[in-house]
């Protein structure tokens, strides 16, 4: 069971926001942050990094945390803003947005190894704090959710593209789709190598 934010928990510090992003090494498609805060005692076994867990669980788990979170937010941050500001920063920007919009109050965050430059409160970027802190976890299995559902929507948009099947991450088969249909402006991250190299001018990039 994860319960390493405990060890922050005193008189002055009763709340804790955990955040955590998924969607940084796809070419297309946001980035997603998701916040989540916990009742001091809030316990789930079976909440974990997301990356261990199957897409069914992901979605059991999410619908779990949604109602027993004492607040929670989810923040996606779109393909040109990510090229327009780089990676890093936009899954910074996607992380603080989420935790602005926690209709909670919180004492202190903890954060999956990101530096947080905007809040008032203390931040610890703890490195695979999703493997570590319970709100951490949650808040990786919101973000991977709501970004899969929304590869999933696109796939229905774009369905030569098979999103739902890479859900945007550079694949050989996403490659190659990629290389016989060209990039789509506002999905795809021009400012990746994969798309870059393609030899594409995406105009107005920063005016869609």
């Amino acid at each position: 069971m994860l319960n390493y934010e405990k060890r922050f928990y005193n008189q002055k510090v009763r709340l804790i926001a955990g955040c955590d992003e998924a969607g940084r090494g796809p070419i297309a498609g946001p980035v997603v942050a998701a916040a989540v805060i916990f009742p001091r005692d809030y316990q789930n076994e079976e909440i974990n990094d997301s990356k261990k867990l199957s897409a069914k669980t992901r979605e059991t788990l999410a619908g779990i945390i949604k109602r027993d979170a004492l607040a929670y937010a989810i923040i996606f941050i779109d393909a040109p803003t990510i090229d327009k500001i780089n990676i890093l920063e936009a899954s910074r920007l996607a992380m603080e947005q989420a935790l602005h919009k926690l209709k909670v109050k919180y004492d202190l965050v903890i954060s999956d190894a990101m530096e947080l430059y905007h809040e008032k409160c203390r931040v610890i970027p703890l490195i695979k704090a999703d493997a570590k802190v319970l709100a951490v976890a949650a808040a990786s299995i919101l973000a991977k959710t709501a970004r899969d559902a929304y590869m999933e929507k696109l796939d229905k948009e774009y369905p030569q593209y098979q999103f739902k099947v890479h859900k945007g991450y550079p694949t050989p088969l996403h490659l190659k789709l990629l290389k016989q249909y060209g990039p789509i402006k506002g999905v795809y991250r021009f400012s990746y190598k994969p798309v870059k190299n393609l030899g594409y001018e995406q105009l107005d990039l920063f005016n869609c």
